[in-house]
């Protein structure tokens, strides 16, 4: 026998104060092993699963599907840890010990384990796919976290549904003829159901649940913009020689499996040009009264993902060549696009790039991530009539926006910063001055 013992959602690391559950794993009346996964919750970062630091059967649930709860909060209380009725008892570690568990090795009971990354062990078409377990069926749904999410926010009863992708992969088709065909309210019942009826007087309004992940976006840019005074600055060069030098690269033998493009470039001038104007890679520091200057270029790289944007992050990017930078930038990519970046890789930037050209825009004004003194906006790569060689000619061109904080870089600075970088990408053979 043991008194009731409440699990508490653990900090998960990085700063981050709640987590949403996303579903129980466990019900109560259920008899739960030590390390069990009993429920998944997504962070302002992640997805992750959480075993139970505890053996014993489930007395309450705190938390409904789709609550959001801080780091300190209830979600689970035990009780006798006696097996249920017909199951044999879980064997237990003795003290010290580790056992292994569904998700690696996990900490023995009444530790306060930290819970273990989610497994994405299993994968289509280079994405990571969850595993959706339905008790009533006794089989197992697989999809991708993006069409969960789809589903999810549609109402849509993910376990229903037949995957037509291999292996039963239930692919985002499956879902979107689910929402076409009217079966959206299947999960209307379930106190998660993330997206509310419309309101009379709304005809055609939709509610849209809002996901960690865009929670902890509108959070950090709120605090960013009323934090830091922004100040942006615009430059349009011609990138002709820099498109003709990134074609060549892509068909060098040593560097035929390597993805580049003019992003890559630009990140590898800004990394090379930070360490001129160090005030651009520093942040203020207000308890302590003074302006950090960071050792080292943590690149942040903004990515456009179905749970909202991110901005992994490339350490220690200044001492990359190109080939190294290109294959971390593209990783980071299709990690944060596949949902399965560590916490760890969303933080510690110190400067940041993001592509608003890959969505046909030629400038925007990019807010500061909270903590860094600059961010570069790259534009579309369009053919337009421009000045060269005393001659009007079709040319490349390219429109750079750097936002900055005013507080710690000057507009001279910035200027000589923003003039450098569009210098190099003019005539890339400048970069050898600052490699």
């Amino acid at each position: 026998m043991m008194t009731d013992q409440t699990f508490k959602l653990p900090d998960l690391g990085e700063g981050l104060t709640e987590s949403e559950v996303l579903n129980w794993k466990i019900k109560v009346g259920e008899h739960v092993a030590l390390n069990q996964v009993i429920a998944e919750v997504e962070t302002a970062k992640a997805v992750v699963e959480l075993p139970s630091p505890y053996a014993g059967v489930v007395q309450q649930i705190h938390a409904a599907q789709g609550q959001v709860v801080q780091v300190g909060g209830p979600l689970v209380t035990f009780g006798d840890d006696e097996p249920a009725k017909g199951k044999d008892p879980a064997p237990q570690p003795g003290a010290g010990e580790r056992t292994p568990t569904l998700v690696g090795y996990g900490a023995p009971a009444a530790t306060g384990a930290r819970p273990q990354r989610k497994s994405r062990s299993v994968r289509a078409s280079g994405a990571a796919v969850v595993e959706h377990h339905d008790e009533q069926r006794q089989a197992v749904t697989r999809c991708t976290p993006p069409v969960r999410k789809l589903a999810r926010d549609h109402g849509v009863d993910i376990s229903t549904l037949t995957g037509s992708g291999e292996d039963g992969l239930v692919l985002r088709r499956d879902v979107q003829q689910a929402i076409d065909a009217g079966n959206g309210p299947t999960a209307a019942a379930s106190p998660a159901a993330p997206v509310a009826p419309v309101q009379p007087g709304g005809i055609g309004d939709k509610h849209v649940k809002i996901t960690a992940v865009r929670r902890a976006t509108a959070k950090a840019m709120v605090q960013s913009a009323f934090t830091a005074p922004h100040a942006t600055e615009f430059l349009t060069v011609d990138v002709t020689e820099s498109m003709a030098l990134v074609e060549r690269l892509r068909f060098h033998p040593l560097l035929k499996d390597i993805k580049l493009n003019i992003t890559t470039l630009a990140a590898l001038v800004v990394t090379r040009l930070l360490r001129t104007y160090p005030a651009l890679n520093s942040t203020w520091d207000e308890k302590a009264d003074e302006i950090i200057e960071f050792g080292s270029v943590n690149l942040g790289m903004a990515v456009a993902t179905d749970r909202g944007l991110l901005v992994p992050v490339v350490k220690n990017a200044q001492d990359l060549p190109l080939p190294q930078l290109a294959t971390a930038l593209s990783g980071i990519i299709a990690q944060g696009r596949a949902g399965t970046l560590a916490p760890a890789q969303l933080s510690g930037g110190t400067f940041s790039i993001t592509n608003v050209g890959v969505f046909g825009v030629d400038a925007g004004t990019p807010i500061l991530p909270p903590g860094q003194a600059g961010i570069l906006a790259l534009g579309q790569v369009k053919r337009r009539p421009w000045e060269y060689q005393d001659e009007v000619a079709l040319r490349h061109t390219m429109t750079l926006a750097l936002s900055f904080d005013h507080r710690v870089v000057d507009g001279k600075e910035a200027s000589e910063f923003l003039a450098g970088v569009g210098s190099v990408l003019e005539d890339p053979g400048l970069m050898n001055i600052f490699i």
